[in-house]
Formats: C-alpha cells, structure tokens, sequence
C-alpha cells in the first residue's frame, strides 16, 4: 500500500478529491499548506495520476505507506543547480567575462550531450590566470541555496540521516557548504593553483557520474543500508547513474532528459518537497 504526496505552491480541494479517486485512496491529510498525502493509493493507477499532475502544475510521489523519516539513512546530493541555485563554474567564468561561453559547454554537458569530463577540462582550461579570490567572491556574492534545502537537511539530519554532497564541481565551495550545513560528508574536484592562480587544470581524477554513483554505493553499504534507505537528489544526466542506485531518486528542477529517466521529479515546490515524502 502507498501514500501518494501532492505538492504545489497552490492545490485546489477538487484536484485533491480527483487524484483520491483517481488513485483509489482513501484518506486525504495535510502536510503542510503546499502538501498533502493521499493514503492507501493504488501505485498501478500511476499512469492516470501523472497525467492529471502534469496538466494541473502538481507534484506528485508514490512513497510505501510504512516508511517513514526515520527509515532514511543516507541523502546524497549535487551541489550545482540541486543543492545551491548557480552553476559555480559559470559564475566563476563570470569574473573574467567569458560566462557564455563555459556556460553553453555546462548546459549541453547537463542536457547529456557532452561527456562530463571532457566538458569539465574544456571549461577549467578556460579559466586560467584568474585570481583565487575570484572563488571567494562567487561564494560570498553570488552563491545561494535553493528553496527548502536548509529545511530538507535539517529534517532528515534530525531523525539521523547522514549527508553526503557529491558534486562534478570544485572542493572550494563543497568544503564551505559542508561546514555551513553540517553535512557529513563532501567530494568534489580539486581546482589546481599555483601562485595564487588557478592553472586551468584539475588536481585528481574527475568526480563524473560514475564516481557519483560508486560513491553512493559505496557510503550505503558501508552504513549498512538497504536501498529503499536512501535519497539521492540531482539536476544532471551526470546524475542519473546517481538517482538509479537510490531507493528515491529525485530529480529536482532538473533537465528535461533527466526528468524522463529519473524516479522522482520535483519541479513545482522547493527541496523540502523531498522530505515531505516521508512526513
């Protein structure tokens, strides 16, 4: 039996009474005022439920009526466009006037129509002889976290989830998020500077989507978890192999191509939407 959760920043009483009987549910209750979850929904009516989400601008989940916060023991992350709101590598490109540029390379990579890692050397080549405080300043000026995530870890961290943010980004700015929110754990790539400049290269092997989905598997079995335990959020087709390993792989404000293929999508509400799953 499941619960089937309904977000949106707004949601009419007569949509939630249509997805009840679309859904064969039985009862309706409130999360919050922009969440609702419909108990005993039928997960085979799912392609009827989608169909009316998508023409009615709602979020909608199929979440095991018997799980709850405290069943989740691991929430992976992206950094860029997931857990933050820019892409740090163009805000980066910003400062030396070559944004749209680095910025073209990092939305066909996201879209999967470049290989990651070739993307990222490209873009990394191009910045360099700026100055390493030009990171600092992104960080500081422009860098902000996405609606809900503060809300989302603290949840999930309370009933005693460990965090994980895995990012095909720089250590620079997952180091300062890691120790801004508590997070349990960060990897990301290592920018190389030399003389207080970056060299346009990167120190180490490339964090790609087959890291991101190695170190899942990895921080999951040595927690002992099974894969229903797990929440892994992401935006990019980087992310995909990520999203598949997880018991509830979410797709939030994502690519269209990942939205497609990832379990779990989220475009209507912020990153809290993700814990409302199991409220």
């Amino acid at each position: 039996m499941h619960r089937l959760v309904i977000q949106a920043p707004e949601i009419a009483t007569q949509d939630l009474k249509q997805l009840a009987r679309l859904s064969d549910a039985h009862q309706i209750e409130a999360i919050n005022q922009r969440a609702f979850k419909l108990h005993g929904a039928h997960i085979d009516n799912e392609e009827a439920v989608a169909d009316f989400c998508e023409s009615n601008q709602l979020d909608y989940a199929f979440i095991p009526e018997d799980l709850g916060v405290r069943d989740i023991g691991l929430v992976v992350m992206d950094m860029d466009s997931t857990l933050i709101t820019i892409e740090c590598i163009d805000e980066i490109a910003d400062m030396v006037g070559i944004k749209p540029e680095v910025a073209d390379i990092t939305a066909a990579a996201m879209r999967g129509e470049l290989d990651f890692r070739e993307s990222l050397t490209r873009r990394v080549a191009l910045l360099a002889g700026l100055p390493e405080g030009a990171l600092q300043r992104v960080y500081d000026e422009r860098l902000k976290l996405m609606a809900g995530a503060e809300e989302m870890l603290a949840g999930f961290q309370a009933a005693g989830a460990k965090t994980l943010l895995i990012s095909g980004g720089f250590t620079f700015f997952t180091d300062r998020l890691q120790a801004r929110l508590n997070l349990s754990r960060a990897i990301a790539n290592v920018l190389e500077i030399e003389h207080g400049k970056l060299t346009g290269r990167v120190n180490g092997d490339i964090v790609d989507a087959a890291r991101k989905q190695a170190e899942l598997v990895s921080l999951r079995e040595s927690l002992g978890l099974r894969r229903e335990q797990v929440v892994a959020i992401g935006d990019g087709a980087n992310d995909l192999p990520m999203l598949h390993e997880a018991g509830f792989g979410v797709a939030a404000h994502a690519k269209p191509k990942v939205q497609a293929e990832a379990p779990y999508c989220i475009n209507q509400v912020g990153l809290e939407g993700v814990l409302n799953y199991f409220r």
